[in-house]
């Protein structure tokens, strides 16, 4: 039976929003925790939620809680949405239990990729425990048709390469980094990470290191052999328990450098349309083509006619007039 995701928001807009861009999975609605957990009881198949933080009756903080105490709802994994001033709430949720966080307001590009990474590392895993159960299948098999690089590594040095126990790297991640399975191992991943986010991916890997987190995502970047940079959306997992004596770690990623490029574009054509618009009088906004058509552009003079900033209208389907 397919996997099942949760999205659990007490706004009707946002659960319609991200439903629409989930259409490729089968998507089940909760407007805050405690429908949530009913949904969970009801559904088992549910393996993946997306959490707000943020709730009238029972709080994301709450959910994630009961996740972690009860061995029903130990299988499911949750990726959180905060604000972009909840860097506590964010450390919190995750350790709670969270694999991921997304910040509001949504980039719904950028949560279908991370939807898409977490989903495919639920289907290796599923895998992996029928390689145990069939032996005709091959651990090799598995992982090098999988669509996203994949790593798997007992070295625990980040400045050390991935080391002769390397259990695989497949091709895709070769493809994406640029670099042969034979060069990886005698180079740390840090090595090859962008020096603007070495110190980020470092903090995040001693946690996981120190089973202070399960597993953590972000966007970096690798630098690849020709000096070009390369954009991953990247999820690493440990997979021994906390007190095992080696340490074991798996890494998926997904190129995205495509989508980089197109949001810098994005970002520079909106900063000359502000700069435009900004001399205008009146108030100008632009609505996107899908769902309820929720607004993506709120021109400045949206403050002098309403009192409330552009902001507060971005992401909603509300005429700031």
């Amino acid at each position: 039976m397919a996997a099942k995701i949760l999205i659990v928001d007490d706004s009707a807009t946002d659960r319609l929003i991200i439903k629409n861009m989930l259409k490729d999975y089968t998507v089940l609605l909760a407007s805050d925790g405690a429908e949530a957990l009913e949904v969970i009881n009801g559904h088992h198949e549910v393996e993946l939620m997306i959490l707000d933080l943020n709730m009238l009756r029972m709080i994301g903080f709450e959910v994630l809680e009961a996740l972690k105490s009860d061995a029903r709802y130990q299988k499911v994994r949750a990726i959180i949405l905060t604000n972009y001033d909840e860097l506590e709430n964010e450390i919190r949720g995750l350790k709670l239990g969270a694999v991921d966080y997304i910040r509001k307001p949504i980039n719904l590009e950028s949560l279908k990729i991370r939807i898409d990474i977490h989903m495919e590392m639920l289907r290796l895993f599923k895998l992996l425990e029928k390689k145990l159960r069939d032996s005709t299948l091959t651990l090799d098999t598995i992982l090098q048709q999988a669509p996203v690089g994949i790593a798997i590594s007992h070295n625990s040095d980040p400045g050390k390469g991935f080391g002769s126990e390397t259990t695989v790297v497949n091709a895709v991640y070769e493809r994406i980094t640029g670099y042969s399975k034979n060069e990886l191992k005698l180079m740390g991943w840090a090595q090859i990470t962008h020096p603007d986010d070495v110190d980020e991916d470092l903090e995040k890997y001693e946690k996981l290191k120190n089973g202070e987190l399960e597993s953590y995502s972000m966007e970096k970047r690798y630098i690849r052999p020709d000096g070009s940079i390369v954009w991953v959306q990247m999820v690493a997992a440990r997979l021994t328990p906390v007190n095992a004596p080696v340490f074991r770690q798996i890494c998926l990623i997904i190129d995205i450098t495509k989508r980089k490029s197109a949001e810098r574009a994005l970002i520079e054509s909106e900063r000359s349309k502000s700069v435009l618009l900004s001399h205008l009088p009146g108030l100008a906004y632009r609505r996107s083509c899908d769902g309820d058509l929720p607004l993506l552009f709120v021109s400045e003079g949206c403050s002098e006619l309403t009192g409330y900033d552009p902001e507060s209208f971005i992401n909603t389907c509300l005429l700031p007039i």
